[in-house]
């Protein structure tokens, strides 16, 4: 298969899903992985999958916390969150595309007491409340984004949905606010950040965010106004890390709270 054109691979295994289970840290929780996460997510050991993401959710998720999942795919940050924040702490995993909602349930029923609820939250997050198009990716749905937005791995577009939009503030009139929130939202964002000011203002959370290079700038502009510091979250989280302008995984940390890091040395 290693040899295979990655097209005819793709279109091959399109649809599958396997149950495998999480590291022992993460209490060998199950979770559904599903090609729409790429050929790796079936093919890849789970701890190969995506490393980073799951380091940081072992460095940043303590017992008791609220995680928001914002572009959850099919939910290894949700699941492994859920994991470290135990029976006390809640998840809630924002995801519009109608097929990884569907995976995202049965995953979330899956779980054993020990771990955090997963709540699966069918919307879109973005700036303003609203109806928005949002792109299935030809390949991978792992690539899915709002119509404005996307990047050139997609392979084209399989069909464009019609979803609802909500701004992370407006969310935080419903829902209790996080601890943590990660947003992996393909190029989208600075705008669903840009939806969040009351959020960083008030509640403050430790931000996991991907980062495309077109946003880095205004990304970190938003981020240090707002009394963030900056780290590489590629690297351990310590004074070596620090940076003045976001990186592919930015982990952005309320001025105040850098004691909140593990193992960090930052005063």
């Amino acid at each position: 298969m290693l040899f295979w054109p990655r097209r005819i691979a793709e279109d091959l295994f399109r649809d599958w899903t396997v149950r495998r289970r999480l590291p022992a840290e993460f209490g060998s929780s199950p979770i559904l992985m599903s090609s729409a996460g790429g050929l790796g997510a079936i093919f890849k050991p789970v701890d190969k999958y995506d490393p980073t993401l799951l380091q940081l959710a072992k460095d940043l998720v303590k017992p008791g916390s609220t995680v928001w999942d914002i572009g959850a795919n099919i939910g290894l940050f949700s699941v492994a969150a859920a994991a470290r924040a135990g029976a006390s702490g809640s998840i809630f995993s924002f995801e519009p595309d109608v097929v990884l909602v569907k995976l995202l349930r049965r995953t979330a029923g899956l779980q054993s007491e020990s771990s955090a609820r997963l709540t699966i939250v069918p919307v879109a997050v973005a700036a303003d409340f609203g109806l928005r198009s949002f792109n299935i990716a030809r390949r991978a749905r792992a690539s899915n984004y709002l119509a404005e937005y996307g990047n050139s791995q997609t392979g084209g577009i399989a069909e464009a949905q019609t979803v609802m939009a909500v701004s992370v503030d407006k969310l935080a009139t419903w829902l209790p606010k996080p601890d943590l929130l990660k947003i992996d939202v393909e190029g989208a964002e600075l705008e669903v950040l840009q939806g969040a000011k009351l959020m960083l203002a008030e509640a403050r959370p430790i931000v996991v965010c991907e980062v495309s290079g077109r946003n880095a700038g205004s990304v970190s502009q938003l981020l240090t106004c707002a009394d963030y510091v900056l780290f590489d979250g590629g690297k351990p989280l310590s004074r070596e890390a620090i940076r003045l302008d976001a990186a592919w995984c930015t982990v952005a940390v309320p001025s105040e709270g850098v004691d909140r890091i593990s193992g960090s040395s930052v005063p």
